[in-house]
């Protein structure tokens, strides 16, 4: 079995997609996979729930850190920490370049490669329950569909593969980059396949695999990027509308209490619609370790209110909130403390000033041996629901209040008078329905792509500001790797060849 899933990942690696191994005719010399696969692998129920299990799994190792960072680490979100940055000020400094590209999208494909499979296999194989076959497939639809939308908002174009790759020669195997509208139509597909397989409307056991209505959630943000970024207009507008409020079902709502939604002791609480699954003994650390505190840098110094919310530290800070963050919230949102915490020391006048910064939403838990950074990563949750359902009216010319003040009222609470949202225009609302993201969803890996979206990217990320002529930072840079991997890969305008 292990021999099998070994092949499985080395098949994958040997798209156009390449992964950094020494020879791929050397990986697959032996039998041909789809042989042993066919044969040996995909025959019963079992082996087919396996292999959704090692999808996931393999979902989750690019959640702990290169969703986080694709979706954020540009937004101008973050700045320096007390540690060492190594490198990540490539990020939000906007001087990623194809010698220091990212993350890139090697590991993406072997969870494509994953979906492939079991679109192509689970179909032929007998289930107790029809409905369980369906589901399973309905997950592999969506999740090729997840991992091509954040594909095409990060490269535009890239190699569109629809089915296993099992063996090995050049013609299959190293393709072109289709363009970024064949990758969003077959997004598109793959929803409305997915969504057609669903034998129900309810979410997922513990909200850790997809399901219908989050598959509506990512459906309702495709078809918004695609209005906005792809020309779609009205008609896509209304599409995202429409799945983004099948999305809104009666099992969700929002937690009172902010800090609550993000606590390890309370995954899969209502206000979830999916999330990747940490846990200890199964799985390592995200990327909050890296926006945490180490135990001997807390100053002693510090206001003690501040010591005491910090707790016991841990992971290093190598990169921390910066003022777009920090200036953004008042004092009366009860999101401020639960998103971030300032810490300040006395100068040598016993004035108070900027020690650090750092982000309080996901830091994990304590056990004997320290803090564990093991909270899940959440794709999508009700808040964020309601502020694309506002976002996707306003673009409609419908009144956006109802939702935005759902959102408000759970932030401010007895002040929430003075908070109230009204409507403004299309304009001013766009204004405020991006702030709202910002101050809901800070440090959650969405900050990036809604700042893409809204096309506002260069007004309010610091480091892009004034670069307007520089267009093409909006995409990533393939990395040199990559393209050295596969000589039908070209790079993206603004980066050289």
């Amino acid at each position: 079995m292990k021999k099998i899933k070994n092949k499985l990942i080395q098949a994958a690696a040997c798209l156009g997609v390449l992964l950094p191994v020494a020879s791929c005719t050397g990986n697959l010399e032996l039998t041909p996979t789809s042989e042993i696969t066919v044969a040996g692998f995909w025959t019963t129920e079992d082996n087919a729930k396996g292999a959704l299990n090692g999808m996931y799994v393999r979902f989750r190792d690019q959640s702990a850190s290169n969703l986080f960072t694709w979706g954020e680490g540009r937004s101008g979100t973050l700045t320096y920490g007390l540690q060492a940055s190594e490198g990540l000020e490539r990020y939000f400094e906007n001087t990623v370049d194809p010698n220091f590209a990212g993350p890139d999208w090697l590991r993406m494909y072997t969870v494509v490669h994953d979906a492939n499979l079991l679109i192509e296999y689970v179909p032929g194989i007998g289930f107790t329950n029809e409905a369980d076959k369906n589901r399973m497939l309905a997950e592999a639809y969506t999740m090729r569909a997840f991992v091509y939308f954040t594909l095409a908002k990060t490269w535009g174009g890239v190699p569109l593969v629809t089915s296993p790759t099992e063996g090995y020669d050049a013609e299959t195997t190293f393709r072109e980059r289709s363009s970024v509208e064949a990758v969003f139509a077959q997004v598109k597909e793959d929803l409305n396949t997915a969504l057609s397989l669903y034998p129900d409307n309810l979410l997922a056991a513990g909200k850790v695999s997809w399901s219908k209505p989050a598959a509506n959630a990512l459906k309702g943000d495709v078809y918004l990027w695609t209005a906005k970024q792809l020309d779609g207009g009205n008609t896509d507008f209304q599409t995202a509308l429409d799945a983004l409020q099948e999305a809104d079902i009666a099992e969700l709502d929002l937690m009172p209490y902010y800090d609550d939604i993000f606590r390890y002791d309370n995954k899969g609480n209502n206000e979830i619609l999916m999330a990747v699954h940490f846990r200890d003994l199964e799985s390592g650390t995200n990327y909050n370790s890296g926006m945490y505190i180490r135990d001997d840098q807390i100053p002693a110094g510090a206001d003690p209110e501040v010591i005491a919310q910090i707790g016991q530290g841990g992971g290093l800070n190598r990169w921390g909130p910066s003022p777009v963050v920090t200036f953004a919230f008042t004092n009366g949102d009860q999101r401020k403390n639960a998103t971030f915490l300032s810490i300040s020391i006395p100068n040598e006048d016993g004035q108070m000033e900027p020690y650090a910064n750092i982000v309080t939403k996901l830091r994990g838990y304590l056990d004997p041996s320290g803090r564990r950074f093991l909270d899940d990563v959440i794709l999508y949750r009700y808040a964020d629901l309601l502020l694309l359902i506002a976002e996707a009216k306003n673009a409609l010319g419908m009144d956006p209040t109802e939702e935005i003040n759902k959102v408000r009222l759970r932030a401010y609470g007895e002040d929430f008078e003075d908070h109230r949202f009204v409507d403004m225009g299309q304009v001013a609302n766009d204004e405020a329905i991006l702030q709202e993201r910002l101050l809901e969803l800070s440090f959650e890996g969405k900050r990036w792509w809604d700042l893409v979206r809204f096309d506002k990217e260069f007004e309010l990320v610091p480091s892009l500001q004034g670069r307007e002529n520089e267009q093409y930072l909006t995409l990533w840079p393939i990395s040199l790797n990559t393209i050295s991997l596969n000589s039908k890969i070209t790079q993206n305008p603004g980066y050289g060849n």
